[in-house]
């Protein structure tokens, strides 16, 4: 841990960022379980929970394009300093839904605040590569990810305690405070200077978008290596879904009690633990996996490779588990899995993108990311809800779905990537 530790001493930039970071993830947290919470209360159907966490991801797919070439002309600082105050503003509109006929505001302000989210991620990858030097991406993406698993953790712990204590209205209140808080971190970056004049003269914002996508036709692994995170949330998508209803209806904590007080919600308390062990094996695994193989790009995309094997295997898991015990085993190897390939992918896209691509480079890999997420949570909701399928079989489908891709995979990889990343000079 002493080189994570190395970076956040001596690289002020990054660490303000990484501060950002925390405070904006934890208030994400609170707003999740909030939102969650609200509508449990308001409705009792699958597809509304599904409705939920589709217009928390399709904004980011459609905002995508534009969010892309906003990060490649504008300064990324700002671009993330103006979206946080604005989704501050949004959160608190949350406040005013108070009854099921107003549920219909919930999804708007949720598509409201996403959309600007679509601008802030972006801008927050492409920058990255700006205040870390190229030997330092992996460890700053694993730190990330270490610090995105933490929040899971403590932040829906935390989020949960918060709701159930203080009412979801507070949970609200403190989400938009921490956008406020991320604001005034990133405000103090400072970014060495970056011309973009010469890469968009003369040229329009649809033209800007277009040249992004030939740069990536053109460089087939770039593109290639930008996919793999949308062919993993195909999978993982509707595990966001299926955790909820194993929670409340398969493995509720009944008849547990903590320091001799029973859980008011048992099936709350299980989703807790599942998100804890969610959070253990997203930020674990990118730090063995790289110490294990290290920085290099070719490691790197044998990473990923194992990294898709372990998210199928862990979703079979979660199909046949027949306790708590057991489907938290499975999570765990399932979110090794995920964490190794968001880690990888993205320390390789930071490496061999050059900058005047790269905000466009990862818009597009988030709207990819965001697009089959959203068809894999739909698919969740209707196949439990309009098919009649139990939660296990739409898991076990969705786990079979995963080795078929991991298998496409390893085709392209041992067909094509490894080739290339030989013929890769380290950054190093």
């Amino acid at each position: 841990m002493s080189e994570y530790v190395l970076l956040l001493r001596r690289n002020s930039n990054y660490r303000f960022l990484w501060f950002g970071t925390i405070v904006s993830l934890l208030g994400d947290w609170f707003n999740l379980i909030a939102s969650a919470e609200l509508i449990t209360d308001l409705t009792d159907s699958g597809v509304a929970v599904s409705s939920l966490f589709l217009a928390r991801f399709l904004p980011l797919f459609l905002f995508s394009p534009l969010a892309g070439v906003l990060a490649d002309r504008y300064d990324r600082k700002w671009l993330m300093i103006g979206t946080d105050v604005a989704r501050a503003v949004t959160v608190l509109g949350f406040l005013f839904i108070r009854s099921a006929g107003q549920v219909w505001l919930l999804y708007v302000l949720v598509v409201m605040q996403f959309a600007l989210s679509a601008v802030f991620t972006p801008a927050r990858s492409a920058m990255l590569a700006n205040i870390v030097v190229p030997s330092e991406l992996v460890t700053a993406n694993a730190l990330d990810s270490l610090t995105w698993s933490t929040m899971l953790a403590f932040g829906a712990f935390l989020g949960g305690v918060v709701a159930a204590v203080f009412g979801a209205e507070t949970a609200f209140v403190l989400d938009a405070l921490t956008f406020l808080v991320s604001a005034v971190l990133v405000a103090r970056i400072v970014l060495p200077p970056v011309s973009r004049e010469g890469d968009f003269a003369g040229g329009s914002g649809w033209l800007d978008f277009w040249n992004g996508f030939r740069y990536l036709w053109r460089e087939r692994s770039i593109l290639l290596i930008s996919l793999v995170k949308g062919v993993g949330s195909l999978v993982w998508g509707a595990i966001n879904v299926l955790e909820v209803v194993y929670a409340e209806r398969i493995f509720p904590l009944r008849g547990v009690s903590w320091g001799g007080i029973e859980f008011a919600d048992p099936g709350t308390a299980a989703l807790g633990m599942i998100y804890v062990m969610s959070g253990i094996g997203t930020g674990v695994g990118p730090l063995v996996f790289r110490r294990w193989l290290g920085d290099r790009p070719q490691r790197l995309l044998a990473g990923i490779s194992l990294g898709l094997l372990l998210l199928a295997s862990g979703i079979m898991g979660l199909s046949l588990a027949p306790n708590l015990l057991l489907f938290l085993v499975a999570t765990l190897v399932r979110t090794v899995g995920s964490g190794v390939i968001w880690v990888f992918s993205a320390a390789l896209l930071q490496m061999l993108v050059p900058d005047r691509f790269r905000g466009r480079v990862f818009a597009f890999e988030f709207a990819v990311l965001t697009l089959t997420q959203s068809v894999s949570i739909l698919y969740a909701g209707v196949a439990q809800d309009n098919w009649g399928w139990s939660v296990q079989s739409v898991t076990a489908v969705t786990g079979m779905t995963g080795f078929a891709f991991t298998l496409l995979w390893f085709l392209v990889y041992f067909g094509h990537l490894r080739k290339f990343a030989r013929q890769i000079i380290d950054p190093s």
